[in-house]
């Protein structure tokens, strides 16, 4: 069964608008290096800086980096974050724009993130801008 993942408009350093075809949600992480970056590889533990958009499938923006104008760091690969983004990202290098399908047991879990709109069935797309590594 092929997966068909939102397409992405707007370049690396620029904010994304998704476009979701009437497909469900695929099961599953699936993540689509839409750019190549050529920086350092991304490292677990390591503080990453990054833009990202995150949309539930098929419904409303969440949250945005690109929105409020300040990338955000934090640490990656040592559950500082979603199970997702730790997956998700370490490992790519830092330049690349990603397109990231996380599901919900990977995201929030059944519980979901209320204050953010998020139900535990959610399957969460974020566009991830990979600007720097510490």
């Amino acid at each position: 069964m092929d997966i068909t993942l939102p397409t992405v408009a707007g370049q690396f350093g620029e904010s994304p608008a998704l476009e979701f075809s009437e497909q469900a949600a695929p099961r599953g992480l699936h993540v689509s290096v839409i750019t190549e970056g050529k920086g350092p590889t991304i490292q677990a533990g390591r503080e990453i800086e990054v833009n990202y958009h995150g949309q539930i499938w098929g419904g409303d923006i969440f949250d945005s980096s690109f929105a409020r104008g300040i990338p955000a760091s934090f640490p990656i690969g040592v559950g500082m974050v979603i199970q997702g983004w730790d997956q998700a990202i370490v490992g790519k290098n830092v330049g690349s724009r990603l397109l990231i399908s996380i599901p919900p047991e990977k995201g929030y879990g059944s519980a979901g993130n209320p204050r953010a709109g998020i139900r535990g069935t959610d399957t969460l797309v974020f566009v991830v801008d990979l600007l720097g590594m510490r």
